[in-house]
């Protein structure tokens, strides 16, 4: 048993020996100083060198931003919307309100400019209003929505209003594609029961093409905020934008861009075009108020996403953008039947649903600038306002302006876009001008200057729409003829134009 455990003990000092004496061998290996003599000091060991140190690494790039699902989401859900605010919205809203003989022409006029507006938009559209050329116009590097998508790179990214925020440029594309599509629809019911529907065509080709698309990149065009870091880069940014952005207007969702651009185009063509056969001495009642209420009520709808949407994408700003949309529309069409009840005596359907479209229409500039109290000033004066607008305003102006396209579009938005300069102030609970340098609103909004600029941008707007109408109604004029002949007009548009009947009897 001593033996035994002897011989245990021994093996293990043996393997502790081992162990240890491992890292012995490896300094042992090294060469041994020698002495050189007993007396002489050993000299001191050489400090080992320092380690090198590597150089830092360069600092990575950003990485590229990416959309984020929920922000890409909320934009296909706007554009849905938008598209039905004109189809079937707008159609049902304008069919109601003509005679039964021209509802078919109506929603055929809308249908189709809708159809061929995306069409143009794609082709050559998007990219004048879009991308970066001069002040007034873009270029066609976009044309044919060429470099969308590049095998090599993928899909391209379109800004928004927050740094590092963006959404895919197919969906920015198809959201401002349908804005195009209802600012040229809205046109045709200033005229409605008496043009030629291929002169309307013509008409909407020239004026797309020469008042929408510059005024759209005047008004909205910028290269977004990432590259905003400092002064000299906002100089260098604000400098590639459309002219009106560099001159500091608001314009949330298209106060100028959609209603007065389209408004001044109708009124224009309403008095170039004529008066209708019989007005004043024959009935022009709408013929149904059923289906202008159901257009109204689409129209309401799909407005969310047309001014929540603008915020392009899903945060606080779309919600602001949202609850004034409601609030406004809400007062409005309070307001307008209100006033319609002491000036008639009595409220009627019609002035509920216009009081709606009418709060709608100048909302629209400031949906995402002011504070929930101003969007309902706004609404309320709204209904007032555009209640003169296609009542005492339409008398003096003379014209026959069909389905108050001026009264209530016209009015609406330049009410909107100047108290737009109001609200937004921050002193009245609105956003005012954010600065991107400073990564917070500006300390300096001023009411007074604002509203000259708002002003300005409206001016602007008025005065090209004006002009380009002008000359694309002559031209049309002169190579197909505006009107219909009276007998047609007298007919009805539903049978001469189009050979059908919306009723059968």
């Amino acid at each position: 048993m001593k033996k035994t455990i002897t011989t245990m003990l021994a093996g293990m000092a043996f393997l502790m020996a081992v162990g240890t004496a491992a890292p012995a061998w490896a300094q042992d290996a090294q060469p041994a100083a020698v002495a050189t003599t007993a007396t002489t000091e050993a000299p001191a060991a050489t400090p080992a060198a320092p380690a090198a140190v590597a150089a830092p690494a360069p600092a990575a790039a950003p990485a590229a931003p990416v959309p984020h699902k929920g922000d890409t989401a909320w934009m296909f859900v706007a554009t849905l919307l938008v598209i039905m605010m004109t189809i079937p919205g707008l159609a049902l809203f304008y069919g109601g309100l003509v005679r039964s003989k021209n509802m078919l022409s109506v929603l055929m006029q809308v249908f189709t400019i809708f159809s061929l507006i995306i069409v143009l938009w794609c082709l050559y559209g998007y990219s004048f209003a879009f991308t970066e050329g001069n002040s007034v116009i873009g270029s066609a590097g976009r044309a044919l929505l060429n470099g969308i998508y590049d095998p090599a790179k993928g899909f391209a990214v379109a800004a928004t209003f927050s740094k590092g925020v963006v959404i895919p440029e197919f969906i920015f594309v198809a959201f401002q594609g349908t804005f195009a599509a209802i600012t040229c629809a809205l046109i045709v019911g200033a005229f409605a029961e008496r043009a030629r529907f291929a002169a309307v065509l013509a008409f909407i080709v020239l004026w797309f093409t020469f008042s929408y698309l510059p005024i759209a990149h005047m008004v909205w065009f910028w290269t977004g905020p990432d590259a905003i870091t400092d002064a000299a880069a906002l100089t260098a940014e604000s400098a590639k934008a459309g002219y009106i952005w560099q001159k500091g207007a608001l314009d949330f969702a298209g106060g100028t861009v959609v209603h007065i651009n389209a408004a001044v185009a109708g009124i224009v063509g309403a008095f170039m075009i004529g008066k209708r056969v019989g007005l004043g001495r024959e009935s022009m009642a709408p013929h149904s108020l059923t289906l202008t209420m159901v257009g109204a009520s689409l129209l309401w709808v799909g407005w969310f996403g047309f001014n929540a949407g603008s915020a392009l994408e899903a945060g606080d700003i779309a919600a602001l953008a949202f609850v004034n949309t409601l609030l406004a529309t809400a007062a409005a069409a309070v307001s307008w039947l209100m006033a319609e009840w002491v000036l008639k005596g009595k409220p009627s359907m019609l002035g509920a649903a216009s009081g709606a479209v009418a709060g709608l229409v100048a909302v629209t500039p400031a949906a995402g600038f002011v504070g929930p109290m101003g969007g309902l000033v706004i609404g309320l004066l709204a209904g007032i306002v555009c209640l003169w607008g296609v009542n005492g305003l339409k008398r003096m102006l003379g014209g026959d302006d069909s389905l108050d396209v001026f009264g209530v579009h016209g009015v609406g938005g330049i009410l909107g876009a100047i108290l737009t300069g109001v609200f937004a102030a921050p002193s009245l609970g609105g956003q005012g001008i954010w600065d991107y340098v400073a990564n917070a609103a500006s300390a300096d909004y001023s009411i007074g200057g604002q509203v000259i600029t708002q002003a300005t941008a409206v001016g602007i707007t008025i005065a090209w729409s004006g002009i380009v109408s002008l000359i694309a109604y002559k031209l049309v004029d002169v190579v197909i003829g505006l009107r219909v002949p009276e007998e047609q007009e007298r007919e009805g548009l539903d049978i001469t134009s189009h050979g059908e009947s919306a009723y059968h009897s």
